[in-house]
């Protein structure tokens, strides 16, 4: 028998365009296949001149090489701008599906350990277990962007 999620009762939540999960603090923004051609619509650019311009390769958990949007030296995400995202409506599904990501959603203590820095967890909208479990489903279908090395 699988054990009960603490949000099988939902969560609430509603982004507030706050921007503190987008600003301040060192992260990583992975970016998948559909990600990087949204973008590149957004901002009306070709591939190469997006990722040369605006993302970096960082490794993850397991040592791979990773496509993730690159940070300003403040820590701010390369595509905030004065008043928040400059491609809100663009932005990439890991945004998108903050603050329904595995770590945060791993215990009641990650969610409320993340509420304290994001004021839009546990307000607004409810979140069904059923929705939430759908969030979590979009970022496996999508996966993210490795760099492939060439074997010569």
């Amino acid at each position: 028998m699988k054990n009960k999620s603490f949000y099988a009762g939902g969560l609430k939540f509603s982004c507030l365009r706050c921007s503190s999960c987008c600003r301040n603090d060192a992260g990583f923004v992975y970016l998948s296949e559909d990600d990087l051609k949204k973008l590149t619509s957004a901002l009306n650019t070709n591939r190469k001149i997006f990722i040369n311009t605006y993302c970096r390769w960082v490794s993850d958990m397991r040592g791979n090489e990773v496509l993730s949007l690159k940070e300003k030296s403040n820590y701010d995400c390369i595509l905030w701008e004065n008043s928040g995202c400059s491609v809100y409506s663009a932005r990439p599904l890991q945004c998108v599906t903050f603050p329904f990501w595995d770590n945060i959603l791993a215990s009641e203590k990650n969610w409320e350990i993340a509420s304290s820095g994001c004021p839009g967890i546990n307000s607004g909208d409810t979140h069904t277990e059923n929705d939430i479990n759908e969030t979590i489903k979009m970022r496996e279908r999508e996966p993210v962007i490795y760099k492939t090395v060439s074997m010569g």
